[in-house]
């Protein structure tokens, strides 16, 4: 009798301390369990959103790369490009699809558009080179709509090291722009010398300088 005692009272006891304590331990493991159902269902978001991304900028890219665009295939590039910046925005995606926009709509003349998608890249991306590429880019345009001045304010600001001798050809053509050889020369041949240094190739270079009356500027 006093083994029954002691399991009734051990059972008496475990009874009290789960009316006690119960409830809390039953939302610890609710808590628990939810955390990782609730992570691995994260993980499922992040990886069909990824998913999703790659199959849109596919899509974008085969119209882009295309030799001839016509004007629906232009604006479906463009709802593309729109799709990954407003549902992917801050991704590698999202600032690819900007730069493509950019290009596209500089294609079809539609330069505010163009500057759009670039300053978006610019204000927005968390990535200096994608930003260097945006920033090279918006003052290309701001040179052909006649502002050569911003785009030299433009070329002012940040850009990575890599893309430096991409940097002096643009200020290269600003400065031609604003009819100043002597300064447009010194710019090409910094990038002329900055592109051999690195292995690079800028198309179009030694023609700006033979334009210049620079027949050897290495």
């Amino acid at each position: 009798m006093a083994e029954l005692r002691t399991e009734e009272e051990q059972l008496d006891a475990i009874k009290q301390w789960w009316k006690s304590n119960g409830t809390a331990l039953l939302v610890g493991v609710a808590i628990a369990v939810a955390g990782v159902f609730g992570w691995q269902a994260w993980q499922r978001y992040q990886n069909t959103q990824a998913a999703e991304a790659s199959v849109t900028y596919q899509q974008l890219i085969a119209i882009a790369g295309s030799d001839n665009i016509d004007d629906n295939a232009r604006q479906q590039a463009f709802t593309f490009a729109d799709k990954l910046q407003s549902d992917h925005g801050g991704s590698l995606y999202g600032d690819l699809a900007g730069l493509i926009e950019a290009r596209l709509a500089v294609d079809s003349s539609d330069n505010e558009r163009a500057r759009q998608a670039l300053n978006e890249i610019v204000e927005n991306s968390d990535r200096p080179y994608i930003q260097g590429l945006a920033r090279l880019d918006l003052a290309r345009l701001q040179i052909a709509d006649g502002d050569p001045d911003a785009a030299l304010k433009t070329l002012d600001q940040t850009i990575p090291s890599a893309l430096e001798a991409q940097r002096q050809d643009v200020r290269g053509d600003a400065f031609a722009a604003l009819e100043r050889p002597d300064d447009a020369r010194e710019a090409y041949q910094q990038a002329q010398t900055l592109a051999q240094d690195a292995d690079q190739t800028i198309y179009g270079l030694q023609l700006k300088l033979d334009d210049l009356g620079v027949e050897d500027a290495t």
